[in-house]
């Protein structure tokens, strides 16, 4: 007899029929995705084709014009704006394609500034910024600033700052853009496989084959509508022997 496999977990994170319009410009036309705790999603397509608005969409930045946004099942595209700063603060970190950390700060402060910001006392946001830094590879670079890093190791400052606070879901958008390929794929490895190792949703907006290839599974978009979902299998490979 085989075994009975386990459920399917319910997923972490769910647009449904989200539609957004700027102007005449429909960005996005009754999109549904669906992603799970440990996931990680590549979203594609070419410029124009609604996958940055999804993404706002997703992360609270931006309200749907109709539809509905879930986190953990609970909806949260409706919430008063106080509220949705919280929530973005709290439960999603962010990674963008020029890091954007302060510049007068050094690396640990940047990345324990999302814990300062929700009341952690310095001291004790700084320690837990702090155990970051060696699994990340940046072992020595706690008090260097952000102009002293190379740009894949101010991309891992951002990725610590990203998962300092225990976002549920990570947002990465055109993470690898401003980095030569090799070092774009050092970052877009490490991103997947920590995000797996912490049980992190990943949501990754890229116009680059190769870094969607490291991710569980793509979803291109075109005219604001999702044309394509695929599985990968080196997402899979990729996924494995992480951890802090």
């Amino acid at each position: 007899m085989n075994p009975t496999p386990p459920p399917v977990p319910p997923p972490v994170l769910q647009g449904i029929a989200l539609s957004k319009s700027f102007g005449s410009t429909h960005a996005l036309d009754a999109v549904d995705i669906a992603v799970r705790s440990g996931e990680s999603v590549a979203v594609m397509g070419p410029s124009g084709s609604g996958k940055s608005t999804l993404l706002h969409c997703l992360a609270n930045i931006e309200r749907p014009d109709s539809g509905q946004v879930l986190l953990d099942g609970e909806r949260i595209d409706q919430l008063r704006e106080p509220h949705r700063s919280e929530l973005r603060r709290a439960r999603f970190g962010f990674v963008f394609q020029f890091g954007q950390l302060l510049p007068e700060l050094p690396a640990v402060e940047n990345v324990a500034l999302p814990l300062m910001l929700g009341g952690t006392p310095r001291r004790e946001a700084e320690r837990r910024a702090r155990t970051w830094f060696a699994p990340l590879g940046l072992d020595g670079k706690e008090d260097s600033r952000p102009g002293e890093l190379s740009g894949g190791q101010a991309q891992r400052v951002a990725l610590a700052r990203a998962l300092v606070a225990g976002a549920g879901v990570v947002f990465a958008d055109e993470p690898t853009g401003a980095l030569d390929q090799t070092t774009g794929q050092e970052v877009i490895s490490l991103l997947v496989r920590v995000t797996k190792a912490q049980n992190t949703a990943l949501v990754v907006v890229t116009h680059d084959e190769s870094v969607a290839r490291w991710c569980d599974r793509t979803v291109r978009v075109r005219d604001g509508r999702i044309v394509e979902e695929t599985a990968t299998t080196r997402g899979a490979v990729a996924n494995t022997g992480a951890g802090r």
